[in-house]
């Protein structure tokens, strides 16, 4: 039906074209059901670098690009054509017609390398970045790597009614009735061939959208991928909204389809709300009793030695209790090893917070342990692992990973988080696309407004971290490539595990409505150089690329700000205290008081820190087993409040009511004695000026003539694509001329090329003596010849020239049509 509302425009008897609209428009009164959509006039691509020759399919420059024309003859600077519909004759001078690709006619495709960026010269893996229209492109991955990929994510055009794609060259927009029935027609067209590309056992297409066009993508991948599992995120990307119509929309949606051996990857994080780091560092306990009741005289019977193998930091044994009136010689030896004896950081005589017949057994199970030793207090701190925390050991919550083989100490750590399934509603504040989208390549590219809604960064990181974490050397594929986003976020997840996923990005040249217009007054028109300089990938994809490599732009400039980063470092800081010395005193502090400064306090993330349910009458202090913070109102009760924060190593935050600044200091020096340093754990953030050790080359789609290829005399332009389909090993290997060599053997790329199949023999001599080849071409017409050659090398993976590529686009034209 779309197909007829085309070709009625074309009718000039505008009476007869006008009977057969109102004909039309009343039989498409006719309801269907589920996903139907019109297939549409074949899609047409302009082709501006492909000369025009006798025979070709052309269009005018300024015209639609589905009025085809075929040149009958060239007569100087000028064409005759026929055109393909009506059979009118036109003639045209060459300079305002541009070659055409219908949909379904044979191309026979080529890279032609543009630009490349090589910041790891030590690395074998080199990205690829292609300027094409997608359709072409995928014809071309699917003879390069069919079956071979894993992951394929795109950011189709959402179709949202305001000129933000093209078909046939036109903006779609919402005045277009058959909008819909366009962009399923599109996508179809393309998804179809991306099937064949990504492998059918373990692959996953990644589809972001919006509601627009949501529900009928859902069922076009039911439709398309029927042996799949399909599953659908939510993921917030504007938190303050966006208007649309009654409602300010916040999200957009990924839809995963799984392949039927595919599955997430381990992934720690739910992504629903902010991931809070974790540290597996487990903090020991200090042995010497703090706090009220922690004198000598207090318990005599927990005073007695512990012996230290001083050389090797070795815990011994605990000794006998030294009865109470008797007093240790701090510098002697017992049994040939000194001794720890239970002193107080203001010198007194303490007391351990365990009997000697407890502690040997600690020591046995190794956990006890010395640190270095004090010369005030002429002793060394002695750490254990308390009660809670053995009883985690018992539950598996704290694993021993090990035991020091001198000190005979168990080495533990936290088991660690869950491996929780990742949640289908995502909200993460560095999903935003403004902050780290629009905003991240303004700052790139140090130029505004460059590109209209860049996805952030950290939400194709996300959307792609989940699938292919566990696989380090996933290839992944973006063609609906845009800013590209997909191969930077590929890049940081390299870069935080040192992986080797490679990444080929596609993306059109197409230039915006405002810069078309500003062009197009300026006399330029689609393929002029200064039209094309303005294009998105030339423009914007590939200086991102290539700046955030690198690091620095092309002027010398390096690039400002962090990337955030999966990793997480842990880090020794002291506690935080803090005196409220505005309060009144204890003895006048009534309930309400204590209620209202609860209120107060306020993490460094502005969040309540305790609940004011925890307060009563008479509460002295607040000690909570769930909460990082805790608040002693009565400074008298000190020594109750130290016993209480014993192995509460989470407090992290202490509020101190105390008018007197040296009283505070005194309590502070108390705690921090008790709790020692608190383990914090921090993202690991990387510097946007390092860059990222990768390589990528640029590449721009052009077309080759079939008759030349057979005869070999594209040789020069098919060796990119070898180089490609034998998994782009190493850097890309040129020819110096256009001649043809006899044989290639490259096994810095893993493969090799035999042009002059007489020269077989020694072609296979040499293979002998090469264990890096994994891929080989035959140059042969001969399919006995290539089968014979197979057999006498032993590499699994051969290719007959040129036949195997010709056949591809040809056998592929007649399928896709």
């Amino acid at each position: 039906m779309a197909a007829i509302d085309d070709l009625l425009r074309q009718i000039p008897d505008t009476s007869l074209r006008s009977r057969l609209e109102q004909e039309f428009a009343r039989i498409s009164k006719n309801k269907k059901f589920g996903l139907v959509f019109e297939e549409h006039i074949p899609e047409c691509t302009p082709l501006y670098n492909v000369p025009i020759k006798r025979g070709s399919t052309v269009a005018l420059k300024t015209g639609h690009i589905n009025d085809v024309y075929t040149v009958i003859k060239i007569d100087g600077d000028s064409a005759i054509c026929r055109n393909k519909t009506t059979g009118d004759i036109m003639n045209s001078p060459l300079m305002e017609l541009v070659s055409v690709a219908q949909f379904g006619e044979p191309i026979f495709p080529t890279l032609q390398p543009i630009d490349s960026v090589e910041n790891a010269p030590d690395s074998n893996l080199w990205h690829s970045i292609i300027e094409a229209d997608n359709y072409h492109a995928l014809q071309l991955l699917e003879y390069l790597y069919p079956k071979k990929v894993d992951c394929i994510y795109i950011d189709p055009p959402y179709n949202t009614g305001a000129r933000d794609w093209k078909y046939n060259n036109d903006y779609v927009d919402s005045s277009d009735n058959w909008r819909h029935s366009k962009w399923l027609s599109m996508m179809q067209k393309r998804i179809k061939i991306a099937r064949r590309i990504l492998n059918p056992d373990t692959g996953i297409l990644i589809v972001t959208i919006d509601e627009h066009e949501v529900h009928h993508l859902r069922t076009l991948l039911a439709e398309l991928f029927p042996e799949a599992h399909i599953q659908m995120v939510t993921d917030v990307i504007n938190y303050k909204g966006v208007s649309q119509g009654h409602f300010a929309r916040v999200e957009e949606y990924i839809i995963y389809v799984f392949m039927p051996m595919a599955n997430i990857s381990s992934w720690y994080d739910r992504m629903l709300g902010e991931n809070d780091t974790f540290s597996k560092k487990v903090t020991w306990a200090s042995l010497l009793r703090r706090g009220s009741d922690s004198y000598r005289q207090d318990s005599p019977n927990l005073y007695y030695p512990i012996l230290i193998d001083e050389e090797n930091s070795r815990v011994v044994k605990a000794g006998d209790v030294l009865p109470l009136g008797e007093h240790p010689d701090y510098d002697a030896t017992i049994d040939g090893y000194k001794a720890a004896w239970p002193v107080r950081t203001d010198l007194s005589e303490g007391r351990w917070s365990m009997s000697n017949e407890t502690l040997n057994k600690m020591i046995e199970l190794g956990y006890v342990s010395v640190g270095k030793f004090d010369p005030k207090r002429k002793t060394w701190p002695i750490k254990y692992l308390f009660k809670k925390q053995r009883e985690q050991i018992e539950r598996g919550e704290i694993i021993i990973t090990g035991r020091n083989n001198v000190t005979g100490a168990v080495e533990v750590e936290y088991a660690g988080e869950t491996n929780q399934l990742v949640r289908t509603v995502w909200y993460r504040n560095s999903h935003n696309a403004g902050t780290y989208g629009t905003d991240m390549i303004t700052s790139i590219l140090n130029k505004p407004n460059t590109f209209s809604f860049p996805k952030s960064l950290y939400a194709v990181h996300d959307a792609l971290g989940v699938v292919i974490k566990d696989n380090p050397n996933a290839l992944i594929v973006d063609f609906f490539a845009g800013s590209g986003t997909t191969l930077h976020a590929v890049n940081l997840l390299n870069a935080e595990d040192s992986g080797h996923r490679r990444c080929i990005l596609v993306t059109n040249n197409e230039v915006s409505v405002d810069e078309a217009r500003n062009l197009q007054r300026s006399g330029y028109q689609p393929g002029d150089p200064e039209w094309e300089k303005q294009g998105i990938c030339r423009a914007v994809t590939w200086p991102r690329t290539k700046y955030s490599i690198l690091g620095k732009r092309d002027d010398g400039t390096v690039l400002t700000g962090d990337y955030f980063t999966t990793l997480t470092e842990t880090k020794e800081v002291e506690r935080s205290f803090y005196q409220l010395g505005f309060a009144e005193d204890f003895e006048v502090l009534k309930s309400s008081a204590k209620k209202q400064l609860v209120s107060l306090l306020r993490s460094k993330e502005g969040k309540t820190q305790l609940p004011q349910t925890l307060v009563k009458a008479d509460s002295k202090f607040i000690v909570s087993d769930k909460h990082t913070a805790s608040i002693l109102f009565d400074v008298n009760a000190v020594d109750e409040w130290l016993d209480e924060l014993e192995g509460q190593d989470h407090i992290i935050d202490f509020y101190i009511v105390v008018k007197e600044a040296a009283v505070f200091k005194r309590i502070k020096a108390k705690v921090s004695d008790l709790l020692g340093l608190i383990n914090v754990t921090s993202q690991v953030k990387r510097p946007m000026s390092e860059g990222f050790p990768a390589n990528v080359e640029y590449y721009k789609l052009d077309f080759l003539d079939k008759n030349s290829v057979s005869l070999g005399q594209q040789f020069r332009e098919i060796l990119p694509l070898l180089w490609l389909k034998s998994g782009a090993i190493g850097k890309r290997p040129e020819v110096s001329n256009n001649e043809e060599p006899e044989m290639l053997i490259l096994p810095q790329n893993g493969f090799a090329i035999l042009i002059d199949e007489t020269k077989y023999a020694e072609f296979a001599e040499k293979l002998s003596e090469e264990d890096n080849i994994r891929v080989i071409y035959f140059v042969t017409n001969s399919e006995e010849a290539f089968r014979e050659m197979t057999s006498g090398v032993k590499v699994n993976n051969t290719y007959q020239l040129y036949r195997d590529y010709i056949d591809n686009f040809v056998l592929g034209s007649r399928r896709d049509s």
